[in-house]
């Protein structure tokens, strides 16, 4: 009986305090950083220099030597582009976290009456929101090189939506790693240590079948592979798109699941 009144006792605080604010704190938070971006316009013009490049590049100096499955390569390219860049941008989460602890700004934060975990989570929905103004932009700029969606306007919007759900994921595994080093050089360091080998460890640029037979093994299994894989067949209307969508939803789930619980563990215990 005891225990039973101790429990009753402690859950009206915990919704009153996390709970009950954290979607206000979380609005809050996400506008917070959204205005980041509107007031250093630079952090969003260089975030859309990269990708363009990449496009630039691959298009113009690779695209003639690479056989893919479709006669225009840029077709190819794109959706392994916009994985790329969902996945780059993913990494200023945890720079973003990592300069609010070092700066001391996440300490005036333990002394508001706000969700703790509302800091985490502004943060994730902020970059996701500028993640998909970059994404938009670059297939902008695909359409520009000859890029095409062959599938329809509902497939269009199907291929943003995955993008976001695992721009989103991704930025869950930035957030604990920002976290747990406190050190933003560090952070966006260790962020492209181990982006590098899984983006092109993967379909993004060339076909799995090229790779060697213990590379395709693994860029088989790779949620970078199955991704770009279910947004090239979602655009250009052939190859296994349910197979693909929903190993790539699993990945983005139970990336949100491990990541997002060790993060906000972490921050707690931080503040």
């Amino acid at each position: 009986m005891a225990s039973n009144t101790l429990v009753q006792s402690r859950l009206p605080n915990f919704v009153k305090g996390e709970l009950r604010w954290f979607i206000p704190d979380v609005a809050a938070m996400t506008m917070r950083n959204v205005l980041r971006y509107r007031r250093s316009p630079d952090l969003l013009v260089f975030a859309t220099i990269q990708p363009v490049i990449f496009v630039l590049l691959f298009t113009f100096v690779f695209g003639g030597a690479i056989q893919t499955v479709t006669d225009n390569y840029i077709d190819y390219l794109l959706p392994g582009i916009l994985v790329q860049t969902s996945l780059f941008g993913a990494t200023n989460t945890g720079f973003g976290l990592a300069q609010d602890i070092t700066s001391g700004l996440v300490d005036r934060y333990r002394s508001l009456p706000m969700a703790r975990s509302a800091v985490i989570a502004g943060r994730i929905l902020a970059d996701t929101l500028r993640n998909l103004f970059v994404i938009t932009l670059m297939i902008g700029v695909g359409y520009a090189l000859g890029f095409r969606f062959h599938t329809g306007i509902g497939y269009a919007i199907g291929v943003v939506a995955t993008l976001a759900l695992f721009s989103h994921a991704f930025s869950w595994i930035s957030a604990f790693i920002g976290i747990s080093l406190n050190d933003a050089e560090t952070v966006q360091v260790a962020g492209f240590v181990w982006l590098f080998p899984l983006t092109f460890m993967s379909s993004a640029f060339v076909p799995v079948a090229t790779m060697p037979d213990w590379l395709q093994v693994v860029a088989q299994v790779n949620p970078v592979t199955v991704t770009v894989d279910a947004l090239r067949a979602m655009s250009l209307g052939f190859g296994e798109i349910w197979g693909n969508l929903w190993q790539t939803f699993a990945w983005a789930v139970g990336i949100i699941v491990v990541f997002a619980s060790l993060a906000i563990t972490r921050y707690r215990r931080l503040t």
